[in-house]
């Protein structure tokens, strides 16, 4: 239950900050946002509050803002339509029914002949009694179908309206969300926790399975404090005394929770990256801490930078088949590695969320079909050509790019259920 809260708190925090980067830039354009998601599927709840649907969907495997001028946004009045028109006290439009009866009251009936709900804002058409007649649309005016109301999006409210700068940083804000948020986590986690130190203390950290350690009844928080008797205070004199000791039976002392232990163990004599013979029992160092509010923000910088440069590396050598796609990991494995850092703690839980928010970004900028690095190419196209590649090709591509996202997205996680459970 622990690793399940867990994963949904990580998981909808990343997916949140994400899709919050794109409502927010995209707001500041003046674009309307029709649906703010989290999650993919069918709708678990939904809450209406201004222009902006907000909802909770079912498979967790994502979530979207969808904006005003995509494909399935526009609603079209063909000639032939019979229409009810709800008028303001100006004679403007305010709603447009359909599939409407008579019943409704305060109604004025209209078979269309025309319509510019995007640019002029009128329609035209014949009333009951034959007449052609048009009306004003108003900018907020909505279309009623089935009960349900959508507000329509006059032309300069969409987001193909928008210069190519004002597209690129709507699509780009979410991936740079998600480096907020993993900066901001690391910086929670060197205020929290503070920042390590050169200093190790000789406090054992993590205890690896069938080591020397755990088989002798080592434990993680143990503190040792002598070994043959000579008193050790940092963890180079455990490490000096270990390697002095290898081969060779010794006797540790140490402090667990006040109470003081003994336990007699012989190091393994293994051979390092170096080909050198080292002693090894199986234990982790725990690092010294220092709290500083300026120190944290380095510190987060410089975790925000490597987590990225390791990430980028991994990129890499994916690209150029130095690593499979046996070695990727899905929502199965996150869940797995997430139950492995919560039994760790909650500052290891911390890093694990912002790696994951740096992983999110960065796969997200990948010049990919489909994905927000795909659009932003096909942005730099359009600024270098002056203007927009087709609509209906940009969308085949996408297209493409998610049918074969959703395939990568299924072998991975057949993986990860092989790996895990067989």
């Amino acid at each position: 239950m622990q690793t399940a809260i867990a994963f949904i708190v990580i998981f909808g925090s990343l997916v949140f900050f994400h899709e919050l980067g794109h409502f927010l830039f995209a707001k500041r354009a003046g674009i309307m946002v029709r649906e703010f998601a989290i999650g993919m599927g069918p709708k678990i709840f939904g809450m209406t509050k201004g222009e902006t649907v907000y909802t909770l969907r079912l498979l967790p495997i994502g979530g979207y803002v969808r904006m005003a001028g995509d494909d399935l946004d526009s609603v079209e009045l063909q000639p032939g339509y019979r229409v009810g028109l709800l008028m303001n006290e100006d004679n403007v439009v305010e709603k447009i029914i359909l599939n409407q009866n008579n019943q409704h009251p305060n109604v004025l009936f209209m078979e269309v002949e025309r319509a510019d709900l995007e640019r002029e804002l009128w329609i035209e058409g014949y009333d009951e009694d034959e007449n052609l007649v048009r009306y004003n649309v108003a900018r907020t005016a909505s279309i009623v179908e089935n009960g349900k109301e959508t507000i329509i999006a006059p032309y300069d409210r969409t987001f193909n309206a928008k210069t190519v700068g004002q597209r690129s940083m709507a699509i780009f804000a979410g991936p740079l969300f998600n480096f907020i948020l993993a900066f901001f986590l690391f910086l929670m986690m060197g205020l929290l926790q503070g920042v390590p130190t050169n200093e190790s203390l000789p406090k054992i950290a993590q205890v690896a399975d069938n080591g020397v350690a755990s088989a002798a009844g080592l434990q993680r928080d143990d503190v040792v404090t002598a070994i043959d008797g000579n008193k050790i205070s940092t963890w180079e004199d455990l490490s000096q005394a270990i390697q002095a000791k290898m081969g060779q039976a010794m006797v540790m002392e140490v402090e667990r929770q006040g109470e003081r232990l003994t336990f007699e163990l012989t190091p393994n004599i293994v051979e390092n990256d170096k080909g050198e013979k080292v002693g090894q029992i199986g234990i982790y160092a725990a690092r010294a801490y220092e709290k500083s509010p300026v120190k944290a923000v380095a510190y987060a910088g410089e975790l925000t930078y490597e987590t990225a440069t390791m990430i980028f590396k991994a990129v890499i050598k994916l690209v150029t088949a130095q690593l499979s796609i046996d070695e990727l990991s899905g929502p199965v494995g996150i869940y797995k590695y997430t139950e492995e850092a919560t039994s760790y703690g909650i500052f290891n839980l911390m890093f694990w969320a912002g790696a994951l928010s740096m992983n999110l970004g960065i796969m997200n900028l990948l010049p990919l079909p489909a994905l927000d690095g795909g659009r932003l190419l096909f942005f730099g196209f359009e600024a270098l050509r002056g203007k927009p590649i087709d609509r209906q090709k940009e969308g085949l591509v996408h297209f493409v790019g998610i049918v074969l996202l959703m395939i990568l997205m299924i072998v991975v996680t057949w993986n990860d259920i092989q790996k895990f459970f067989f």
